[in-house]
């Protein structure tokens, strides 16, 4: 009984975030490599790309994206630290974030390092979701040890109580759509 009122309790919580309803758009889209390409090169202008795999840098942070065309996948990614240095409350923290204030971006361990990376399929990304999501990635990372998040939305129900970031993510939106 006690573990279905808890049950019941998550499931009110998640069923009202803590956000106001932005303008609805368009979230699926036809990204190409062609179309990606365009859209890093307005976000910087050192941007490095080999093959569909970028490294640029936003707000001195280097990013580095990877695409597979052929099973339809990319991959934002920002290093933030050593993996092996985390302690258990780091760990803690980095997953009460990914549950409320990591939002679209998310925290990952692979290779030995702790990543701000955000998912997802390449073709149905949208151009203002690629921007948002390269803005949440650097903002994950550059607010690890603080405030755990990618500054565009809080979801309501988790520990976090972020100060949000938006700031970044409203700067891409403006460089990086046509004008």
């Amino acid at each position: 009984m006690r573990a279905l009122t808890l049950i019941t309790a998550l499931l009110a919580l998640l069923a009202t975030p803590s956000f106001a309803e932005e303008e609805t758009l368009p979230r699926e889209g036809t990204m190409s490599l062609e179309t990606m390409h365009t859209i890093l090169e307005r976000l910087d202008s050192d941007l490095q790309n080999q093959n569909g795999n970028w490294q640029l840098t936003i707000a001195d942070v280097p990013v580095v994206i990877v695409t597979d065309a052929v099973n339809n996948r990319m991959r934002i990614l920002v290093a933030i630290r050593k993996a092996d240095t985390l302690t258990p409350e780091d760990l803690t923290r980095i997953m009460q974030a990914n549950f409320d204030s990591a939002l679209d971006a998310r925290y990952a361990i692979a290779k030995e390092i702790l990543w701000s990376t955000f998912i997802h399929p390449l073709s149905t990304l949208h151009d203002r979701q690629l921007i948002e999501a390269i803005g949440q990635t650097v903002n994950l990372a550059r607010t690890y040890g603080s405030s755990y998040s990618s500054g565009l939305l809080l979801f309501g129900g988790g520990d976090s109580g972020a100060i949000q970031q938006r700031e970044l993510i409203d700067q891409l939106l403006k460089r990086g759509q046509p004008t």
